[in-house]
């Protein structure tokens, strides 16, 4: 079971892999997600994260796009996987990792889960990926751990640079 999970993830990841655009940051051509930062945001005239949790940030946090803490959590995970994809560790232990400095982002959105009405998060469903049983928190956990392992694995095959220090700590 474990290996086909294994697998189904590395083909979701090669798909990723496949349709992304080049964006000058360094990596392989195709490959490397940009980063949000509050000028390109501004411009399409939206407010992004661009700190939160970010590596060397110093500044606090710009605004989370209003209503969406899917998105401030995905920023997060991009910004950790990237900056800890360097590492020797395999890429699911850095997975975990990012998913660990992104908890707060996660909870985030677990919150916000729990006060949309459905009956405080506890609305059981059957999952329309497996079948099982689950509910918002599960499927948000998920999420953020595919997500932190897509980004890792990213990251390493474009030689993806992680986020400047500098330009995350701008708000």
């Amino acid at each position: 079971m474990a290996t086909h999970h294994l697998i189904a993830t590395l083909a979701v990841a090669g798909l990723g892999l496949a349709a992304c655009s080049n964006n000058g940051h360094g990596g392989v051509a195709g490959v490397c997600k940009p980063f949000t930062t509050a000028a390109n945001a501004n411009a399409n005239g939206q407010t992004a994260a661009t700190s939160l949790n970010a590596p060397g940030a110093v500044a606090a946090p710009a605004a989370a796009p209003a209503g969406d803490p899917a998105a401030t959590l995905d920023d997060c995970l991009h910004r950790w996987s990237y900056t800890l994809a360097a590492s020797s560790d395999p890429a699911n232990l850095v997975a975990e990792a990012s998913l660990a400095a992104c908890s707060e982002a996660l909870s985030a959105w677990n919150q916000s889960a729990l006060t949309t009405g459905n009956a405080g998060g506890a609305v059981q469903a059957p999952s329309l990926l497996t079948g099982q049983p689950t509910n918002p928190i599960l499927e948000h956990h998920g999420f953020a751990q595919g997500r932190a392992l897509f980004y890792v694995v990213q990251a390493r095959a474009g030689h993806c640079a992680p986020p400047s220090a500098a330009a995350a700590s701008k708000p």
